[in-house]
This record gives structure tokens, sequence and C-alpha cells, in this order.
């Protein structure tokens, strides 16, 4: 049985592999009235991408991811609002830089451990940032938030405008690039041996792969992406707030890799599409008790969805070809 898109599998594109594609550019025509959602939406798959290659694909835990995502979002917020820097790909590049240097200042510690020491410690890193830019008030806002925040138009021509349709595009643009970036490296010598780390570390040692720094630059490849989804935010939004940085980003980025599918690269793309659209959907049907329906969609495919959403997938189509 074949996954929709797996290590091991065929490199070359499949027409499976363009749906998600064709879906999103549909959208944007026929769902005008919900591109702001969009926009976001894409931001987490990115987010959720990022994740997705360290611990789908490296075996690194970590509820700390979100450190990253904060992190790229307050250095384009305070490039934009306190230093004047308004081009948006100007934003995004200062952002996966400074994020990738945390990254791999960060995990040259972090990958030195293994299980909940590693754990511990990605959460401790987000809190310390959290910390950081709750007291740095002058720099970051603190409570109040980072606001100013000013996006020039896309190449002197696109414009972000009140109804998303620049922000859904520019997010969209930016995460296939992303897309093809990642799936180049799953697909590549470095990220064989990546999986080979995440099934037997102790072998990999024995046939002379340098682990620690494979791992180590895989995690400054996540972070640098995770980096370049916050600055995304920030510019969509024009305001970066606490909330992007702490621990109730990584749960939730966590619960949609895990609703999606761990270490197949598009449940990075189902997971946020379907959290984020069930959230939207409960929060306005059921104000107070919106993260029950979350709660039990999350026991519902842990119990019956190991796999997630596309191992379910999976597992319909393996039956189904089998009854034929």
């Amino acid at each position: 049985m074949t996954s929709f898109i797996g290590y091991g599998a065929d490199p070359r594109i499949r027409f499976t592999e363009c749906l998600p594609w064709i879906a999103a550019i549909a959208a944007f025509f026929l769902l005008p009235d919900y591109l702001s959602l969009g926009a976001r939406i894409l931001t987490y798959i990115l987010f959720a991408l990022s994740l997705d290659l360290i611990l789908g694909y490296a075996g690194i835990i970590t509820l700390g991811h979100s450190a990253f995502f904060g992190f790229g979002a307050y250095v384009a917020g305070i490039l934009s609002a306190k230093l004047g820097v308004t081009d948006p790909l100007l934003l995004l590049v200062a952002a996966a830089i400074m994020a990738g240097a945390l990254g791999v200042a960060t995990g040259a510690v972090i990958l030195r451990t293994h299980g909940l020491t590693q754990l511990m410690l990605t959460l401790a890193i987000a809190a310390v940032c959290l910390e950081i830019a709750h007291k740095a008030t002058p720099i970051t806002g603190g409570a109040d938030g980072l606001s100013g925040v000013t996006i020039a138009p896309i190449f002197g021509a696109f414009k972000f405008d009140l109804f998303g349709r620049t922000a859904y595009l520019w997010c969209l643009t930016i995460l296939f690039a992303s897309w093809w970036l990642t799936r180049r490296i799953i697909y590549s010598p470095f990220g064989a041996t990546l999986a080979g780390i995440r099934e037997n570390r102790v072998r990999m040692h024995a046939i002379g792969v340098s682990v620690y720094r494979r791992l180590l630059t895989a995690y400054a490849i996540s972070a640098m992406i995770a980096g370049v989804a916050g600055a995304l935010l920030a510019e969509t939004n024009q305001f970066v707030g606490l909330n992007v940085l702490g621990f109730e980003p990584s749960g939730e980025l966590m619960v949609m890799l895990i609703l999606g599918g761990v270490g197949r690269l598009y449940g990075a793309f189902v997971g946020p599409l379907v959290y984020l659209i069930a959230q939207d959907f409960l929060a306005k049907q059921f104000p107070e008790y919106w993260y029950f329906g979350i709660g039990l969609m999350l026991v519902l495919v842990v119990l019956f969805a190991r796999g997630g959403i596309l191992g379910l997938a999976d597992a319909l189509v393996a039956r189904w070809r089998k009854l034929k």
C-alpha cells in the first residue's frame, strides 16, 4: 500500500499532489469572503510543515516550536514598526535568517539531549522567548502587542487590501516555495539519513553518519521555515501580539499534525485546514464550548485513525482495492 506521499515513494510529482494547489487556487475565486481566513490557514500550513520536517522525518520531539514562529513575527514587526523596513520579501528573508540563527543556537543544546529532557528544554526556550517579549515593552510593545507594522506593496505593485486577496496569494506563493524546498529535502540523500536517524540512531552512528550535525541542520531549516510563517502572520495582520509565543501555538500545531498525519508531508496541509475550519465553525455556533468539539475530534482521530486523516484515507483506499 502506498500513502498519499511519504518517504520511499516515487520522488516524481503525481497528480494527487497537485490537488491541494488546485483547491487553493479555486478557493481564491469561489470563496472571496473567506480569503482572510484562507491566508491564516496557509500560514499555519507552512508552520505545520516546518514542524513535520523535524518531528515526522527526523524524530525530534518539541513543544516549543512557537519560539521560532513568534521570533520571526517579531523580527518582521520590529523591522517594520521601529526601523521603517516595509519590503515584504526583505522582511521574510530577515525573519528566516534570524529564526535560523536562533534554531542553531538552541538546537546546539537541545539536540544533545533525548526524551523528556529534550521536550522540557524546547518548552523552556519558548517560555524564555515569551518572557523576553513581555518585558521588552519599548521594543515589542509588551502585553499591548506591537502595532504600527506597515507593509509596502509586493514588488511595488500589489498592495495588501482589506479583503485579503493579496495576503492570500502572497501566503500561497511562499507556501508553494517552502513546500518545494521541503519536498526536495525529504527526497534527497540528506532526507534519507534523517529517516534513518529517526528509525535507528545507533545504527546510523555505526555506519559513519554525523547524526548530531544532520539533526542540527534539519532543526535550523525547520526554524527558518517557522520564522517565515511568523513573518507572514505579521505582514498579513500588520500586528504582532504575545500570543505568537508560548505553549498554546505549539500545542495547537501538534494537534493539527496529529489530525492530518505526522511524517506524511501533506498531513501538514490537511491538519491545519480541518482544525482551523472546525475552530471557526464551532466558535461561531458554540462560543463557550468549541474546545470540546476540537477535543472530541482529536480523540476520534487518535482512536480510529492512528495515521491521522491521511492514514484513514489510505486505509479506506486499500480496503476498496481489496473489494474490487
